[in-house]
């Protein structure tokens, strides 16, 4: 099996009081995971980036962001350009998540830029594909998974692909508790390394792709033993150290 880097990122998504950022990042950050072995990232709301940067001083644990705009400055309200998030220290954003997707507007068009925007200021996007339920059984997955990458790369080229990390999110398996096989899973991680292939089969070979549909404690072992699933990308589970260091753990063992 080609040896990729292994990453478990936490999307904390709407959640926390300053309070809890700076415990569970603290939490985090005292866990032990073989840091040559898999890359941790927590991604906390913006608000809570400085809490959790300092929460995190001296650790090997990266600190990641769910969003970035497309622009660098300028007249665009509510906005917070990579660069800004950079300042920070962050060194992972988080892109096109499907809750952006279908909630804020967010195109494929959009989110190239974003990723485009994130790579200009010296970050690693963490770019979200995925179908939703009725993708999936009208048979489109294929179809959508490969729309959502061929946007970025027309956008970024190959140089741009080759500093991605790609999360693979069924739409369908987000919060519901449903999740994904293994099988079902690997299927549509190959796809993505099959489709970026067509551009560079190096490229795709070391690419990072990370499941992003209900990873938890008891199944993370179990998916990330497929060939082609290099770690996780956690909503609900990051929440709670423990379960998150667990999710990690396993990533470090995988294979």
């Amino acid at each position: 099996m080609e040896t990729r880097q292994r990453i478990v990122a936490g999307n904390w998504k709407l959640n926390g009081t300053r309070a809890f950022a700076r415990e569970l990042a603290a939490a985090v950050a005292a866990g032990e995971v073989p840091d040559d072995e898999v890359t941790v990232v927590i991604c906390p709301s913006a608000c809570h980036l400085a809490d959790v940067a300092e929460a995190l001083r001296g650790s090997t644990v990266r600190l990641g962001a769910q969003n970035a705009a497309d622009q660098p400055g300028g007249a665009f309200t509510g906005e917070v350009s990579a660069s800004m998030l950079a300042d920070y220290g962050v060194s992972h954003v988080i892109v096109g998540h499907s809750e952006r997707r279908a909630m804020y507007g967010d195109t494929d068009e959009s989110v190239a830029a974003r990723v485009d925007a994130v790579q200009s200021a010296g970050l690693v996007p963490i770019l979200c594909v995925g179908e939703t339920l009725e993708e999936r059984d009208a048979g489109r997955v294929d179809e959508v998974v490969g729309r959502q990458l061929d946007a970025v790369s027309a956008r970024v080229g190959v140089s741009g692909i080759a500093g991605l990390v790609v999360a693979y999110e069924p739409v369908w398996a987000i919060g519901t508790g449903r999740t994904a096989t293994p099988e079902q899973a690997q299927a549509v991680h190959s796809v993505i390394r099959s489709r970026l292939a067509g551009l560079h089969a190096d490229v795709a070979a070391a690419l990072p792709i990370l499941y992003g549909g209900s990873m938890k404690a008891d199944n993370a072992a179990e998916l990330m033993a497929m060939p082609d699933i290099d770690g996780g990308l956690i909503g609900g589970a990051s929440l709670d150290a423990d379960a998150f260091l667990a999710i990690a753990r396993a990533a470090a063992v995988r294979g």
